[in-house]
Order: structure tokens, then sequence, then C-alpha cells
């Protein structure tokens, strides 16, 4: 069943004024080709490219089928990583605007387990979580699965890349059998047929085209020795100048290294690896998301779950041995209708891979040459936003319109000078133009939010 727009699903009321009012009118393909089977309550095993959707496709779901006198778990969603849960958990807080009362909770390793468990004695309708924190909660009984209804299992290739496997398992053995179970995955592989067969009864399997071309994402690759891929990259930034740009490496020591040039040169560059804690992950993934940081220099564990909006460029500083991690890397830029460009270097011994991911896409690479560069400090590609750290957040009722209110009343700020405003449990975060940074952080620190002064500095990391 091929449904063009949402209006046309048997969708309640409400939750299709939240939809219009997101500006979602047309389905997607992987939302027209999942969405009627799970609103008929099939079990869906779904293959489809980062970017295509597919949250909003399972989201709606799961809304659909919530009885909202029930403060139990109805829904669950298993994921991969910290910081998709929280895409996932927003997301469907986005679509719930409009459903009151519908409670949905993030249950996550990195912070702390008392909250969560007192959230969960309250009552909940949805639950977003990764499979260590998830087997926690079932196993000290904070949480019970006996009213599920709806499974979801997103990117569950790279849990199983992860070494989750034996983890979604025991969560799955918590739930009632009978249930509707979700599976996403961006492959195939014989992994994931394995998982449906165990976890799925009789799954209807939709499959969107995986492979990126030229009408989203404009690709070129360079062949360069690697002692030269340094001043490549140099070139290949100064000449496109992307507003947001993620640059790829194989090991955590490249991508020190990358962040580390690059940051000497000046540019403004973060890296994003598997020796940073959860806050410092944090603290890295707003910076670039609200734009007061442009280059983000991360490994392919460390980007996992990664869902950055309007990311401009994508660089592979080497390219990675699977054609689907290519893929996947890829697909982070030119999504939902707008344009990217995929950079890749590559030295002579890795053209064997470039041959591998012309197979894999089904056409040719496309080759460019870099011009002589030479890496010396320089003041370029500024980011255009800096951010502002407030010390409070959720657990002080403080929500992104009281921030918004405190630096626009009266003789504050231009609306359109303000940027992403995150909010967590204890401070939240706002992007400011580079231009307006100072008049903001005097509004903010003469004037009060929710009726109270809190902390207010401009952030450092």
């Amino acid at each position: 069943m091929n449904t063009a727009e949402f209006s046309s699903l048997p969708l309640k009321p409400v939750l299709l004024k939240n939809i219009e009012s997101l500006g979602y009118t047309k389905l997607t393909p992987i939302q027209a080709e999942s969405l009627p089977h799970i609103l008929e309550g099939r079990d869906v095993i779904a293959q489809a490219k980062t970017g295509s959707g597919k949250t909003a496709a399972f989201g709606i779901g799961l809304l659909t089928k919530l009885e909202l006198n029930n403060f139990r778990v109805q829904s669950m969603v298993v994921c991969p990583t910290r910081e998709l849960a929280d895409q996932v958990c927003n997301e469907i807080r986005r679509l719930a605007r409009f459903t009151q009362n519908c409670k949905v909770l993030a249950l996550c390793g990195g912070t702390p387990f008392a909250p969560q468990r007192s959230s969960l004695e309250n009552g909940v309708h949805i639950i977003v979580g990764t499979p260590g924190r998830l087997q926690e909660h079932l196993n000290k009984g904070s949480l019970r699965l006996d009213d599920l209804k709806v499974l979801v299992l997103d990117e569950a290739d790279r849990m199983l890349d992860m070494g989750f496997e034996d983890a979604i398992r025991e969560v799955i053995s918590f739930a009632p059998s009978h249930r509707q179970t979700l599976l996403f995955s961006a492959t195939y592989a014989d992994s994931i047929r394995e998982m449906s067969k165990q976890f799925q009864f009789k799954p209807i399997s939709v499959s969107i085209d995986t492979r990126h071309h030229d009408t989203d994402i404009e690709q070129y690759f360079y062949q360069v020795d690697r002692p030269k891929k340094i001043n490549a990259l140099g070139y290949l930034l100064s000449f496109y100048r992307p507003e947001s740009t993620v640059i790829f490496c194989n090991t955590k020591k490249d991508c020190h290294d990358v962040m580390s040039t690059l940051d000497n040169i000046g540019f403004s560059v973060q890296a994003l690896h598997g020796d940073l804690d959860q806050k410092e992950r944090n603290q890295v993934l707003v910076r670039f998301a609200n734009k007061s940081c442009s280059i983000l220099v991360a490994t392919d564990v460390a980007a996992r779950g990664l869902d950055i909006k309007e990311l401009q460029a994508v660089i592979n500083y080497e390219l990675p041995w699977d054609p689907e991690v290519f893929v996947h890397r890829i697909g982070r830029t030119g999504r939902a209708g707008k344009k990217g460009v995929a950079l890749s270097l590559c030295a002579e011994k890795e053209l064997d891979r470039v041959t591998e991911i012309e197979e894999y896409q089904g056409f040719s690479a496309k080759w460019d040459e870099v011009a002589p560069f030479k890496m010396s400090y320089e003041k370029r590609l500024e980011a255009p936003m800096v951010t502002i750290w407030i010390g409070g957040g959720r657990k002080n009722k403080v929500r992104p319109g009281d921030i918004l209110g405190a630096l626009t009343r009266d003789t504050g700020i231009a609306g359109n000078k303000v940027g992403k405003i995150d909010v967590f449990d204890t401070h939240a975060y706002v992007a400011i133009m580079r231009d307006s940074v100072e008049k903001a952080l005097q509004c903010l620190k003469k004037g009060k939010i929710k009726g109270r002064n809190f902390n207010i500095h401009k952030s450092q990391w």
C-alpha cells in the first residue's frame, strides 16, 4: 500500500493535527511502505538509509495504540546509543505534543539510576532506552513490561555490531510473547534475519533503496598519498567552506591527530571518539548541532546514532573496509530533500575499496584533484554561532520558550539571532549568532528565566 499523504491514514485527529503542524504532509518512502502495516498491528522488518523518516514511522504507530488512562509501559524502543535514544525520545515527544498526559521516558546509562526509577514509579507510557540500562531496570524490578504492546528495535544492525545481542535477548525475555515487534536496520545481514526469525511473527519486509545518488549527494574521490592527506583535507575545507562537516577516521589516533592539526590552523573543530565520557560527548554534540562548531572529526563507533540536521558535507579521511559503512557515513548528508557533498581521500592501497564501493552503489566513482595547500594559521571558517550555558534545566521547570522569552523581550535581541536551544535536567544550552552573543549574555544575566536568576556563561569547550 503506497500512501502519499498522512491525511489518508487512519490516524487520530489530534495526532494528525500535530503532524500537519510540524510540516509533515507527504510520506517518505519508508513511511509509505511501513506505516500502513504498523497501524494494522503487523510485525515489520524494515531496511532504510539514515534520515529516511523511520523514527516518525514507528513513533506514529506507537502513539496510535496508546491507552492514555493506563500509566504503564505500553511501548518500548531499544536503541544502540544514548544519543540516538535521546533523539528518538525527542521526536516522539514532538509527535505527541497535542496528546495530553503522554509520558515518554529515556532510560540510558551515563545518568543516575534513582531519578529514572522514580519516574517509572510515577507512571510512563513509552520507554526509549539502551540495552544495558534497560537490563538493569528489568532485573531490579523497577521496569515491568506486563502491558507492553509494541517493541521497536532501532538500528538493530548497530546493536549487534556493538555486542548487544545477549543484552537484547534478555530484555526481550521480559516482554509478553503476544506483542507487535518492529525491527529497523540499515542492512539485511544474516544476523538480522536470524533475529527477525526469533522475535517476530510473520513480519512484513520493507526495503527502501539504501544507495545514494547524485540527486541528493554529490560524491567525489581524490587519490592522495597518505602523508599528503592532511593538506588535501585543508584544501577541501577551504574550497567548499561547508557550514557543517563530519570527517570520518578509522582510528582514534587519526581522529585526534586530524582534530589537533585543524584546530592549530584556525578551523572550528571538535573530536568525537570512544575516550570521551558521556558529559563530554553531550557537550561536543550540542555545539556541533547548534552550529557553534563547524567540524566534527569522528570514528564510526563514536558517530553511531549521530543525527545532525542540515549536515552539508561528509569527508572520508580514510575509506572504511566495508562499503555498507561507506554508505552509512555519507548518508548523514543530503537528507530530507537537501543537497549534500561527500568527499573521499584514498591512498593507492585503498583503491580496491573504491572498486567495492562502486559495485555496491551501482555507479562509477567521480574523481577530482586537489590543489597544493599550505597548512598555516588563518582565521577561517569561524562558526556562525556561540553557545551560552545556563545553570537551570528541566528540574527547574525551564523550557525552551522561557529561555527564548528572556532573550527577546523588551530590549533584548531579535528572535532570528537565537539558534538551537537544548534543555537537560540541570542545565541548558542556547546558541546565539556571534554578533549578538554579548548582548544575549547581558539579557540573561540582568533578566530572569522562569522568575529566577541562574548562573550564565559563554561555553568555552
